[in-house]
């Protein structure tokens, strides 16, 4: 199954996640298939391409929980 889920970067005690989609069974660091958008927990800066997520989860792709929130964050200001 394919997954939209965090890729961590950046380095210790600042972390820096890319949204990213991968297989479910690959390690959270591992090659991702595409990548989406970044987000950083720090600043709470967010960049998120709405529409290729959206396209990836008509595929059939699960995002996580965590991103689901940020996704709906990110609508929400949107809105805004």
């Amino acid at each position: 199954m394919v997954r939209i889920r965090l890729k961590k970067m950046g380095r210790k005690k600042l972390p820096i996640y890319k949204i990213i989609v991968t297989d479910e069974r690959a390690k959270r660091d591992g090659r991702a298939v595409d990548v989406l958008g970044t987000y950083n927990p720090k600043s709470k800066e967010l960049q998120i391409n709405v529409e290729k997520i959206q396209e990836w989860i008509s595929k059939g792709a699960q995002p996580t929980p965590r991103v689901t929130s940020l996704l709906k964050h990110a609508q929400s200001e949107a809105v805004q």
